[in-house]
């Protein structure tokens, strides 16, 4: 196969099908912090986010003015 513009294929970077070792690793360690974060992300909004101080509107906005 022959590649003009010398750019890399697929087919030629190392772990291109699998990862392997310390790459796999650092996939998993990310993966895993991001689910973490996440999640007490969720449960720190749960705790502080309060209902009581959200404002009610009651009026709806029927047709937009034009100019």
């Amino acid at each position: 196969m022959n590649n003009p513009s010398n750019e890399p294929t697929l087919e030629s970077i190392s772990d291109y099908d699998t990862l392997k070792g310390e790459k796999k690793k650092i996939v998993w360690a990310v993966v895993i912090a991001g689910l973490i974060i996440g999640s007490a992300y969720v449960i720190a909004s749960k705790i502080f986010t309060n209902a009581e101080d959200n404002i009610q509107v009651e009026q709806t906005i029927k047709s937009i003015p034009v100019k």
